[in-house]
């Protein structure tokens, strides 16, 4: 592959430059502050609906819906994230808190499920004790760089952690441009075949596919996209379905190293009641290490939606390690109202003492 051009744009941003308080912050208003307060009070006379009956027309917002029906399009053509401050997390239950997240999401794309469980709302929670074979969401610790496999990821706080736990995000378009000036037979690589190795049960309950052959860049979409996980292709590698070059090893390395740097990350402290939304294809998101409680319903919290934006581009077919088949597949293992906090968490601690039993 040869002409390989920088990635241009608002997207290629240094973390190093950014505020994101003055250049990717939005406090909400009193008067959206109220708009959300009536949708939840529409949405209760409606009765106990679950969460995909939760639309524009269920949770109306008359102002606040039109800037959130945008958003997507803002995070497609700008620097890719926003956080969206003030929501008072203490007028409301965990619950009804969900509620007003996934009415929120509403009114910018659509819900995605996020993994064989079929849940439309992700539980971000420590549950590494509890679950078998938890993904990255399911446990504690840090978190190195990646993306998922969505338009747009948003996570809410819902309960911090004891300590730390910052979120951690850096431009993809930053990386491939530096590795165009230093390393440019590194950004090759990264537009080549990769080949990883999903969870298991994500595979034997979605399309049955266990191995898949990916880039990391991307430009078929005729926009540039960036798909990276750094345990999926060692997971294929061990389990003996492929062997990686050294070039490809030293790829994924140099991408780790580089978003690493302070020059290049942009940390974002996400208080309770935050919500932070990022255009999941030019945005590597993780985490700091962190402090938590050992009781399930102490541990740091986060709420988290996969969202498919209509207008954009579909993603590149061999990219994301997750396929469009998986979805409908992935929910037939979904309950109503599992994902409710209240739920999860009641779920989880008993599944606990079970297994102390």
């Amino acid at each position: 592959m040869s002409g390989i051009m920088p990635v241009e744009g608002p997207g290629a941003w240094l973390g190093s430059r950014i505020d994101y308080r003055a250049e990717g912050m939005h406090a909400l208003s009193p008067n959206e502050i109220a708009e959300i307060d009536a949708a939840v009070y529409h949405l209760r006379s409606l009765g106990e609906l679950d969460f995909p009956d939760i639309t524009p027309a269920t949770f109306p917002l008359p102002t606040l819906g039109p800037f959130l029906a945008h958003l997507g399009d803002d995070l497609r053509v700008g620097r890719g994230f926003l956080l969206l401050r003030g929501l008072p997390r203490e007028q409301y239950s965990p619950d009804d808190t969900a509620r007003i997240y996934v009415g929120l999401g509403a009114h910018i794309g659509t819900l995605l499920p996020q993994s064989y469980h079929g849940e439309l709302l992700g539980n971000v929670l420590d549950v590494s004790d509890i679950e078998r074979q938890a993904r990255g969401y399911h446990a504690g610790g840090a978190q190195r760089m990646h993306t998922d496999t969505c338009d747009i990821v948003s996570l809410l706080c819902l309960r911090a952690a004891k300590s730390g736990g910052i979120s951690r995000i850096v431009s993809a378009a930053a990386i491939h441009n530096r590795l165009l000036e230093t390393r440019p037979d590194l950004v090759e690589t990264l537009y080549g075949d990769y080949v990883f190795r999903r969870m298991e049960l994500d595979a034997e309950f979605g399309d049955g596919r266990l191995v898949k052959r990916v880039v990391i860049f991307s430009r078929a979409s005729g926009e540039f996209s960036c798909n990276i996980s750094g345990s999926y292709p060692h997971r294929a590698v061990q389990a003996g379905d492929a062997v990686m070059t050294p070039l490809q090893i030293e790829a994924l390395e140099e991408v780790k190293r580089i978003s690493s740097s302070p020059e290049f990350y942009l940390d974002m402290n996400i208080g309770e009641g935050d919500i932070q939304f990022l255009n999941n294809r030019i945005l590597l998101h993780g985490r700091t290490g962190y402090e938590d409680f050992p009781e399930v319903a102490r541990r740091r919290h986060l709420l988290r939606l996969w969202l498919r934006v209509p207008s954009w581009p579909a993603l590149p077919e061999n990219q994301g390690v997750h396929a469009p088949a998986d979805q409908p597949l992935w929910l037939r293992q979904r309950r109503p109202f599992m994902e409710l906090p209240s739920r999860y968490l009641a779920e989880m601690t008993q599944r606990k003492a079970e297994l102390a039993a």
